[in-house]
């Protein structure tokens, strides 16, 4: 009698498909409302945003939330992501009449046949860099608009839609998480430190152009792999219809239209940049900029109403489900402002680190951030909640202000790799069609060997009485 024997399932490969993980996120915050008391740190207003005053933890009456509650706040956290989950609906609509005009193909199947695709490794490891830098200088939610390029072009050089996520959106989270210049982090955390804007630059700009390299070997690395075996490709069966290119290379050419829509683009995305650094701009003004490029691109390519109505309709149809993953992870979010439990999480967390040896106060401080950072999501409002607290800890056990503020960063920038409540991450994953499981199953040894190097720097910056 023939046996057979079950195929053996590696720990990664049993990761619950991403609405299920949501989904007992959400259940378990809710029981941690019964777990947790509640607390609140006072708050002070400063320059029109709230700031943690050291010392003043409280606990307060607990609000644990209830079964019909926890069902509430799904629809409320949908209401709460709303700008962003639009920008998702916006980003795919332009890109959507965009691929429908040919252009994005076009200059892509034309950049490639240029380059050949024997240099497809250097390429990729030009891109991880090139979006690296977009992190850096231009911010996070703002490259939106960049993530299906690299959709496109990976596809182009033989690759996957999982390696075009790991050369845009990895990137481009690594870059931002550890930028130098970070406004949201760095910036607000040496306000607060009452240091000099953006100093203690070189440590951060090694550290920074070191993750990006590992970000860069490890694309090169899946490519060689899924080259070599196209069944060891987590891209397996994602939709990547409109995206791939449609005709061989040494077909492709870009016309005068094409021309013209891709310069439609470059205009929208020059006016974003300008509107970002000199007035402000957020998420609302990039989604406007985004349905003009979509409008103006359409009447380029002199398609009529129907067909542009109709083509943004199928846009809307392929990002549909990453805007809805937008909404339903910010309901975690919303459930723990309802049980008023994450000031009671970092005030207890701040707690340990007094206990712990110098050397691994620094390293603990950095993992304490990533644990609330799961909790605030935003790098600015986690740097108000925490660093009035963690900058005078450190001061008692013996931590320059500089190497608590470089622990914050690390904690923040580096989890935000596998953040499932960062609003960001969930919707460039969606300008890639990449669903959250596959994705941590690609970036979770990426995750791992860029905190390793960044303990041995904070360790660094320990050793040296980095100030």
């Amino acid at each position: 009698m023939e046996t057979t024997t079950p195929e053996t399932k590696y720990w990664y490969e049993r990761i619950p498909h991403a609405v299920t993980m949501l989904f007992m996120i959400i259940v378990f915050v809710t029981l941690l409302t019964y777990i947790i008391p509640a607390g609140e740190f006072k708050r002070v207003l400063i320059e029109g945003r709230n700031r943690v005053i050291p010392g003043s933890y409280g606990i307060i009456p607990s609000t644990p939330i209830g079964f019909l509650d926890m069902f509430k706040a799904i629809p409320l956290g949908f209401k709460a992501a709303i700008e962003v989950m639009f920008v998702v609906f916006s980003g795919g609509i332009m890109f959507g009449v965009m691929e429908e005009t040919k252009a994005i193909e076009n200059a892509v199947g034309t950049f490639v046949q240029k380059i050949g695709r024997e240099k497809k490794y250097l390429a990729v490891i030009i891109m991880t860099f090139i979006y690296g830098a977009l992190g850096v200088f231009v911010g996070y939610e703002h490259n939106i608009a960049m993530i299906p390029i690299a959709a496109v072009v990976s596809l182009a050089l033989g690759g996957d839609l999982v390696l075009a996520a790991g050369i845009s959106v990895g990137a481009v989270t690594i870059g931002f998480g550890l930028s130098p210049i970070n406004p949201y982090t760095v910036g607000i955390g040496h306000k607060i430190a009452e240091l000099p804007l953006f100093s203690g630059a070189l440590l951060r700009s090694i550290l920074c152009f070191s993750a990006l390299s590992i970000m860069a070997y490890y694309n090169v690395r899946y490519l060689k792999r899924i080259s070599k075996n196209s069944d060891r490709s987590l891209g397996k069966g994602l939709n990547e219809d409109g995206i791939v290119l449609s005709k061989p290379l040494s077909d492709y050419t870009i016309s005068i239209n094409n021309w013209l829509v891709v310069g439609a683009f470059a205009v929208g995305l020059a006016a974003i940049l300008y509107g970002v650094f000199n007035w402000n701009w957020y998420i609302n003004e990039i989604s406007a900029v985004f349905l003009m490029v979509a409008l103006a691109t359409g009447i380029i390519s002199g398609m009529k109403a129907t067909r542009i109505s109709e083509t943004v309709l199928k846009a809307v149809a392929y990002v549909a489900p990453g805007a809805f993953m937008v909404g339903f992870a910010t309901t975690i979010k919303v459930l723990m402002e309802m049980g008023h439990i994450s000031d009671t999480i970092s005030f207890h967390l701040s707690e340990v680190l007094k206990e712990l040896p110098l050397y691994l106060s620094a390293v603990g401080m950095s993992i304490s951030q990533s644990v609330i950072n799961f909790f605030i999501p935003s790098g600015s409002g986690q740097a108000l909640a925490t660093l009035p607290v963690m900058l005078p800890l450190g001061e008692v056990i013996g931590l320059t202000r500089q190497t608590t503020i470089l622990a914050f960063q690390i904690g923040d920038g580096i989890s935000n790799l596998m953040n499932p409540t960062l609003g960001g991450l969930i919707a460039m994953l969606s300008m890639c069609r990449v669903p959250l499981d596959r994705w941590f199953r690609f970036i979770f040894p990426v995750t791992i060997t860029i905190f390793i190097l960044s303990a041995i720097t904070l360790i660094i910056a320990v050793a040296i009485g980095y100030n």
